[in-house]
């Protein structure tokens, strides 16, 4: 279920891995519940939406998939704050569009 490349994937309200030793892992774990908090916000079908069109429109700008999923607004809000294990705490609502960028 995880594409290859991938450590995880989350499909609300699911988070996959192939290796399940990541379970244990809570940077990987806030990363995809960062962006659990970022499905809800867009009623999941938008997340997804917004994810595939950012991604495409990044790909075109860079023509290189792994800097273009790093640019994706979503991602980039879950790395940079994926090891502050408080952030979803005080993580303000759509979040996703105040980060650095």
């Amino acid at each position: 279920m995880v594409p290859k490349g991938f450590s995880g994937i989350t499909l609300y309200p699911f988070i996959f891995t192939n290796d399940p030793k990541l379970l244990k892992d809570v940077q990987f774990i806030n990363h995809e519940r960062i962006h659990l908090a970022q499905q809800r916000e867009l009623l999941v079908i938008f997340f997804y939406i917004w994810y595939a069109v950012d991604f495409i429109v990044k790909y075109i700008k860079y023509k290189d998939k792994k800097r273009a999923y790093h640019n994706i607004i979503f991602e980039r809000e879950a790395y940079e704050n994926d090891y502050n294990l408080e952030y979803l705490k005080k993580r303000k609502l759509f979040a996703f569009l105040r980060g650095k960028r």
